[in-house]
Order: structure tokens, then sequence, then C-alpha cells
């Protein structure tokens, strides 16, 4: 196989887990044993073309916050401006966490054992998180509201799925937010990827600035990284747009059965050191 259509796959892989409450480090794990492991750089650059499919989807609605902000004394933007607000809460929450974590040196490597654990109890989190959401909606209504809480404990949780590998960060959002009241799947959604914006572009920075530091950069295979962005991008695109119709008339079920089989495959057949 050669290197440009295994960067392909990989940008493939990358794109369509990164944002499905799948686990994106479980796939690259197994997709790099077959393929390759890749440099720091080619994978922080596969992420950044996730981010920016996100981006695109969400363009208008990041508008509207911008806007919000400049016409605070409007009812729409009093009302984007105190979801902006919350937002910036979880970034700030998983951006002090975050240097913390770092900090403190508290990471597990990327190996199977604990990826596949992440995996099969982050199904298991999220099959009860819509079980008592759903309780929670037949007797209130479904509740879009983002509250104070939520936004605070989104912010924890893209901390704990940044520690634990194999968690999903969207997974891991979105789940907490159900959890914590907001019992509308479209809701939670929609809060968990508008703050993984700013929260996985600020990570790729940190991470650049810290190839660039150590002299990482220079030895890549810029061709390789170019299709591999490009494929992420495009399929991010399209498997955030699929997820969005989904959730709307189906649960997240089918993702917390796929962890299960994913997480059992991983401890079965990958040695454990890899």
């Amino acid at each position: 196989m050669t290197d440009l259509l295994a960067a392909l796959l990989l940008g493939i892989i990358e794109g369509i887990t990164e944002f499905l409450p799948i686990s994106s480090t479980g796939h690259l794990l197994i997709a790099q044993h077959w393929l390759g492991a890749r440099s720091d750089l080619f994978n922080v650059a596969i992420q950044a073309g996730a981010i920016l499919a996100v981006v695109a989807i969400y363009r208008q609605r990041l508008w509207t916050l911008t806007l919000g902000f400049l016409r605070p004394g409007s009812g729409d933007g009093t009302h984007s401006r105190d979801y902006g607000l919350k937002l910036g809460v979880a970034f700030g929450v998983t951006a002090v966490g975050g240097l913390l974590v770092k900090a403190l040196g508290w990471e597990l490597p990327e190996t199977v054992t604990p990826v596949a654990w992440a995996l099969i109890i982050g199904g298991v989190w999220m099959i009860a998180a819509e079980h008592f959401a759903a309780k929670r909606a037949a007797v209130l209504g479904e509740r879009e509201t983002i509250t104070w809480t939520v936004a605070i404990l989104v912010g924890i949780a893209q901390v704990v799925a940044g520690v634990f590998p194999g968690t999903s960060r969207s997974g891991a959002t979105i789940f907490v937010a159900l959890l914590a009241g907001t019992t509308s799947r479209m809701a939670a959604t929609e809060f968990a990827f508008l703050v993984g914006i700013p929260t996985m572009f600020a990570a790729t920075a940190y991470e650049l600035l810290d190839l660039y530091r150590d002299g990482g950069i220079g030895q890549e295979n810029w061709s390789a990284l170019a299709v591999a962005f490009v494929a992420s991008a495009v399929t991010a695109f399209v498997s955030v747009k699929w997820l969005l119709r989904y959730i709307q008339t189906h649960r997240f079920t089918a993702f917390a059965v796929y962890r299960f089989a994913l997480g059992a495959a991983l401890l079965l057949w990958l040695p454990a050191g890899e």
C-alpha cells in the first residue's frame, strides 16, 4: 500500500470517528496497527481537518452567537450572549483543567487495554445517560436549556476525555449534558460540538507549538499530510451532518453496542502493548 493511500484511509477514519461518540483514538489505534504509526504532526493535522468541518456546519450558529455579543440588548442577542457565555465557561473549565493535568503529568498511554476499557465503560455510560434522560423527559418534557451546571460539567467531561484515551470527547460531553438535565439530544449534541470548536483549536495550537519547539515539524511528508487533512475534513462534514439527522429520530443505543464490540475486539485481537 502506498503512503498516500494509507494517509487517505487514516484521514477518512479520523473524519468519520472524531465527532461520533465511538472514539477516534480507538479506531486510529487499530488503523495504525495495520497502516503504520504516524507522526504527532500528522495526527494534529487530521484532527484540525475535522474541526474545520464542524465550523462549516455551524457557521450560521456561530455568526448568530457573535452578533449576540455585538448586540446584547436585543431579545435574541440576550439569549445568544447567555449561550455564548456558557460556552466560554465550559471552555474555560477545560482549559484550566487541561493545563493542570499537563502540569501534573497525568496521562494514560494510548495502548490497547485502557482504550478498550474506556470504550466499554463509555458504552455503559451512554445507555445509562439516555435512559435517565428519557425518564426525566417523560416527566418534565423535553428540555433544551443549557444551564450553568451543564456548562461546567461539560468542561470537566472534556478534561476527563483527554486524560482517558478511548472515552470519546463528543460522547463524554453529550451524555454528561443529558444526565445533568438537558433532555434534548439535539440541544446536548449542539452544545458539545460548539464547545469542541475552541477546545480542539486550542489543543491543536498547543500541540503544534510543542512540536515546533521540539523540531518535530521539518521531517513530514507534506503530500500525505495534505491528503489526510482534506479527507478528514470532508468525511467529518458528512458524518456530523448524518449524525444530526440520525439523532432526531433515534437514540444513541447503536453507538453503545458498537463500542462494546470494538472494545472487546481490541482486548481479544491486538497485543496489549500496541
